[in-house]
């Protein structure tokens, strides 16, 4: 019951700061006229009835809803892959940003930018983004992986180095791109994180990714549940690990990969929000998965909203903010961990 409860309580606050996310900003639009709002964009009534102008309509349909939903779609894709690799690897820190998922997508979707890729078709920059986080994610599993095993050290110095061979090769593109200040504005975009200026098409080309890397996922819950207990006890068990880790990395890169292409690197999500889950509801994946999903789209919409609102100078950057909260955090757990043989 205390896990139905859970769910319970991060559905309804998942609505309620999908609802605030909607209603707050520097325009005061009524709750009334939000709801006339999408039910007339909706078609299921008249603009007329709605009795609102076409100024109050662009905000909320074409600014504040589309923003809202990119920002729930990303969290949520970024815990799903910050849980499938946290179980693939037996390794509580693993994550999208510590094994270079986050890094990677970053450089492949720069690459496209600066390439000019983007402008011909709007795939380009998401397509990127995965083939890069895949590359990253495949990298330094390999690296750090010995005998079935990845120590928790190995994961990190791997994760530490594919991180700065990525970060330096951004870099590059960036020193590239600077005679062309629009291409290496879009760039620092990518790099810093944000929701800023977040449309339908930004929606469209995250939930596809989103959605399909959920559904994918929901086949592994059992084979990530058994592979907790080691790949030889997985195998007695009849899991085929050889290809439920291929998947699991494909899963997990596709669903850091869409995010990063929509939102840039949004840091620690992935690390954060699944090792809270689980401690919470348990490690039994089946639950975990959809679970941190919903957790992941509750943090990042509730940090939109304090970039929008803690200061009043201009908006924070997104990726700023969920780095100086998880970046405490990632200490802590290195600190708490610090004492097993693992680490060593």
């Amino acid at each position: 019951m205390r896990k139905y409860a859970l769910t319970a309580v991060l559905i309804a606050l998942a609505v309620l700061l999908a609802a605030l996310s909607v209603r707050l900003g520097v325009a005061d639009i009524g709750a009334d006229k939000i709801v006339k709002i999408i039910l007339s964009e909706l078609g299921l009534i008249s603009v007329v009835e709605a009795g609102v102008s076409a100024h109050e309509r662009a905000i909320i349909w074409h600014i504040r809803l589309p923003r809202t939903l990119t920002g729930a779609f990303v969290g949520a894709s970024l815990a799903l892959s910050g849980v499938m690799l946290q179980g693939l690897f037996r390794n509580p820190m693993a994550s999208p940003v510590v094994v270079g998922a986050s890094t990677g997508g970053a450089l492949g979707a720069t690459s496209a930018i600066a390439l000019g890729l983007g402008a011909a078709s709007i795939w380009a920059v998401p397509l990127s983004a995965f083939g890069g986080a895949l590359l990253t994610v495949f990298l330094v599993s390999l690296v750090a992986s010995h005998k079935g095993h990845t120590p928790l050290g190995s994961l990190i110095l791997c994760g530490m180095a594919v991180n700065s061979i990525a970060g330096a090769l951004t870099t590059l593109v960036l020193s590239y791109s600077v005679s062309d200040f629009e291409i290496a504005r879009q760039i620092l975009f990518w790099l810093m994180g944000s929701l800023t200026n977040r449309t339908w098409e930004h929606v469209i080309l995250v939930a596809p990714f989103s959605v399909a890397s959920a559904v994918a996922a929901a086949f592994f819950g059992r084979e990530l549940n058994l592979m907790m207990s080691g790949e030889e006890s997985a195998m007695a068990l009849g899991v085929n690990t050889a290809r439920t880790k291929a998947w699991i990395l494909v899963i997990a890169a596709a669903a850091a990969g869409a995010s990063v292409a929509v939102a840039g690197v949004v840091g620690f999500v992935g690390l954060l929000v699944p090792h809270i889950v689980r401690m919470l509801a348990g490690p039994d994946h089946r639950r975990l998965l959809p679970m941190s999903m919903i957790a992941g789209a509750v943090f990042v919409m509730g940090m939109d909203l304090l970039a929008r609102t803690l200061s009043p100078a201009g908006e924070m950057r997104l990726g700023v903010l969920s780095a100086g909260i998880g970046g405490p955090f990632f200490l802590y757990l290195i600190v708490r961990n610090r004492a097993r043989a693992e680490m060593f």
